[in-house]
């Protein structure tokens, strides 16, 4: 294959009419989302000087997910996704605008700063999987579906790349109120790109049950499937005891490496290079054979990196290792989102990513409030490292269940024309060598 027709190839989701204006409006609004993550955690270590209350911030910003996102999957089956990201979107927009008024205005405090993190931690509640679901509907040809999942997280990876960066150069020549205002503005993005999509109407199913008894239906499918409920596990504690590192970064960049904004923001942005990378990567595969030992060599590289990171004194080691973590962990996401997409029955789509979403983004509250109090007591360092143990620990756990996982999901891949075999058709099983189904 050409450069040129390994590029198409990599980016073949964008031939898709309603995925290339959601990938151009996203792909500024989460530049400015990023510029406020990074100056909300700088604003609140400006007026705290706390690890503690860092934890606490994320954990207002997280725990709705949580506690929401069962409900919010209810939801999103339910009704347009289409309609639900155009609200949720709209909503955030104001969230923004707020954080920027009270900033700007010099009056901002770190319950107000908490306050509107709850706000944004309902909305992404709702937002986050309704995405994920959405996806599918803008993607005609489902054989672009792992390309169009790609291209989301070299999406999110490149904003993170760029946000980080330029935050830190903004919050120093415009402050943090202004960070907020940019974010507010580059909605304007995103929600013009959902209006101008050609969308079908949405058609509620039939027979439609009460929200706890569909709620019921969608744990009991995820449960009883051993895959789902494998990968589910482990990015749970992955996220629990993993992600809190970038909780932590600003005590990182001062106290470890003695360094200010800039260095967050060079520190964040290496993470977002090796995601971005890591993204890359799985544009380029064409096909979901094989994800399963990438998940267990990804979750494996995570942990070790950020016990190496959490080891690191200098700066120029800790951004190579930063760029390591970023792409083990873009991976192990992103071929979970990925091998869930592939397998699950439309009519529980919302439902299963919305336990996805809790796993990736529901738990993490908790283990930012937990990183928080640990890291005031023995340190930043020590805390990372800790839960880069566990991730390591985690990874080998999901190892061991890794072959009666490919029995589970064979039938499956089966069905859908993935495995050889089956795509191969007139050669016969007996003549194609047998692949692993995960």
């Amino acid at each position: 294959m050409s450069s040129e027709g390994g590029l198409r190839f990599a980016l073949r989701a964008l031939s898709h009419r309603n995925y290339r204006l959601f990938f151009a409006g996203q792909t500024v609004s989460l530049i400015g989302t990023w510029l406020t993550r990074i100056a909300t955690s700088w604003l609140v270590y400006r007026l705290t000087g706390s690890a503690t209350l860092l934890g606490v911030i994320a954990f207002c910003g997280l725990v709705p997910t949580f506690v929401l996102s069962p409900i919010a999957g209810v939801i999103v089956d339910r009704h347009s996704r289409h309609r639900v990201i155009v609200i949720t979107q709209v909503l955030s927009m104001l969230q923004s605008f707020a954080l920027a008024a009270l900033s700007l205005a010099g009056v901002i405090t770190v319950a107000e700063v908490a306050g509107l993190q709850l706000l944004q931690g309902v909305i992404n509640a709702f937002d986050t999987p309704a995405r994920q679901a959405f996806v599918v509907e803008m993607i005609e040809d489902r054989a672009d579906l792992s390309n169009a999942i790609a291209l989301n997280s070299s999406m999110f990876n490149g904003a993170r790349l760029l946000g980080p960066s330029i935050a830190g150069v903004l919050i120093a020549v415009i402050g943090e109120g202004g960070c907020f205002l940019l974010d507010g503005i580059s909605y304007v993005a995103v929600i013009g790109s959902l209006l101008a999509m050609k969308v079908k109407p949405f058609v509620p199913a039939g027979g439609r049950k009460h929200v706890l008894h569909e709620l019921r239906e969608g744990f009991h499918y995820a449960a009883g499937s051993a895959p789902i409920r494998a990968m589910l596990v482990l990015l749970s504690i992955v996220s629990l005891v993993g992600m809190p590192y970038t909780v932590l970064m600003p005590v990182m960049a001062t106290l470890r490496l003695h360094g200010g904004a800039h260095t967050l923001g060079f520190l964040m942005a290496a993470v977002g290079l090796g995601a971005l990378g890591g993204a890359i990567r799985l544009a380029v595969r064409r096909t979901v054979l094989g994800l399963g030992r990438t998940i267990v060599t990804m979750a494996a590289t995570f942990g070790v990196t950020l016990v190496l990171f959490a080891a690191s004194r200098t700066l120029w080691l800790s951004l190579p290792l930063l760029v390591a973590v970023g792409f083990s962990m873009m991976l192990q996401t992103a071929s979970t989102n990925t091998i869930l997409q592939t397998i699950l029955e439309e009519r529980m789509r919302g439902r299963v990513m919305a336990f996805y979403t809790m796993a990736v983004m529901g738990t993490a509250p908790f283990g930012a409030l937990i990183a928080g109090a640990v890291a005031a007591r023995v340190g930043a360092p020590w805390t990372i490292a800790a839960g880069g143990v566990l991730c390591a620990l985690a990874s080998s756990w999901f190892a061991l269940q890794l072959p009666a996982l490919r029995r589970e999901l064979r039938p499956i891949y089966q069905k859908l024309g993935i495995l050889p075999e089956v795509a191969k058709g007139l050669q016969g099983a007996q003549d194609v060598p047998t692949a692993p189904a995960a």
